[in-house]
């Protein structure tokens, strides 16, 4: 069961978007990422953007407000902060929450819930549709050694979490609250005790996710891990499921780590999302940050929509139709699963008037 698409897409359910799209239609994206803060508390083992060097910079708040006004006008329908720092230690995130509800937007986070306090969880929860927290451990041991965290860190987050629960029970919100776990050789032994800790606090699932490894990242110690040693996890964690609590066993991201080629030749799905970094820079793409040929703007210094049907963006998505081999990129991106079905859109079989 996924019963949220974790392991999928969800961009069938945007048929207006898609059409305009197939239409030639420059459209603006469904969906961004964005990193209110450079910096992070945690230091991972397996982090995929430590090469980014967790800057200490966050964006501007003021200017932000007035870019998530834009953006909700502009037809963006969901924000997830998330990105190369932890999202929570921007001191303003909540007003963010506030304006990119009134301006129409769906907001998400994946954090490392350490800041999640119940203050803040008072000021979030009315308002936001969902929160993953990456807990990569059952128990303190693992969970600081792979966190690179202080150990006093697992039993904050587990605070947290349970009075994030008992918040959003008396205030009635229906923001769904999860975990992540990235399997990694040094957590695998307690990814059904996660399960189990998850379901007791009260949260809605527990995702268990494969590595990719991100080209430019420094961290290499988890490069080769053959998920097929670990599948038979899968049978174990289905059973902890319940009504009310699901595991999501991303098997079809692993097996997709072991195919030779991908799907599509070339990356079609940049026109339907974006990621903004901390400083504010506009992204193709994040696999490519720091690469000048997909950054667009900045939205401290430019209104979005200028960035998003200026030259630079127009020049980006000429270049990576026409050069860039998408067979180089890093595997299980974050648009894979959209590639591949708007792949299937662009290069259609034959007989599809046969449903």
């Amino acid at each position: 069961m996924d019963n949220y698409r974790i392991d999928s897409h969800k961009l069938m359910y945007h048929p207006d978007r898609l059409a305009a799209w197939q239409d030639g239609e420059n459209i603006y994206p469904l969906y961004i990422e964005i990193s209110p803060a450079g910096s992070c508390n945690h230091r991972c083992s397996y982090c995929a953007l430590d090469f980014m060097k967790y800057q200490p910079r966050f964006l501007k708040t003021d200017i932000f407000l007035e870019r998530l006004t834009e953006l909700g006008a502009k037809g963006v329908k969901s924000i997830m902060f998330a990105g190369e720092g932890e999202p929570f230690l921007h001191k303003d995130m909540a007003a963010f929450v506030d304006r990119a509800a009134e301006s129409g937007i769906d907001v998400a986070f994946t954090t490392n819930g350490t800041l999640m306090t119940r203050e803040l969880s008072l000021r979030v929860l009315p308002k936001a549709r969902w929160i993953k927290v990456s807990v990569n451990g059952a128990t303190k041991e693992t969970y600081t050694k792979i966190h690179r965290a202080p150990a006093e860190d697992f039993d904050k987050l587990l605070r947290n979490l349970k009075d994030a629960v008992e918040v959003r029970r008396k205030l009635r919100s229906a923001c769904t609250l999860g975990l992540q776990l990235l399997l990694l050789p040094e957590n695998h032994h307690e990814a059904v005790a996660l399960a189990r800790l998850a379901k007791d606090i009260g949260l809605d699932y527990l995702v268990i996710k494969p590595y990719s490894q991100h080209p430019q990242s420094r961290a290499r110690e988890y490069s080769r891990i053959n998920y097929g040693d670990y599948l038979f996890l899968r049978d174990e964690l289905v059973k902890e499921s319940t009504k009310d609590f699901e595991v999501i066993f991303r098997l079809k991201a692993m097996q997709k780590l072991g195919q030779d080629q991908k799907a599509y030749k070339t990356c079609i799905a940049l026109p339907f999302w974006t990621y903004i970094d901390a400083g504010g820079n506009v992204w193709g793409c994040s696999m490519f940050l720091n690469d000048e040929r997909f950054l667009y703007g900045n939205i401290m210094d430019q209104a979005f929509e200028r960035i998003w049907e200026g030259k630079k963006r127009a020049d980006s998505l000429t270049w990576v139709q026409d050069k860039m081999d998408a067979s180089h990129c890093r595997l299980n991106c974050r648009m894979d699963e959209v590639n591949r079905y708007l792949w299937e859109l662009k290069t259609p079989p034959a007989h599809v008037n046969f449903v």
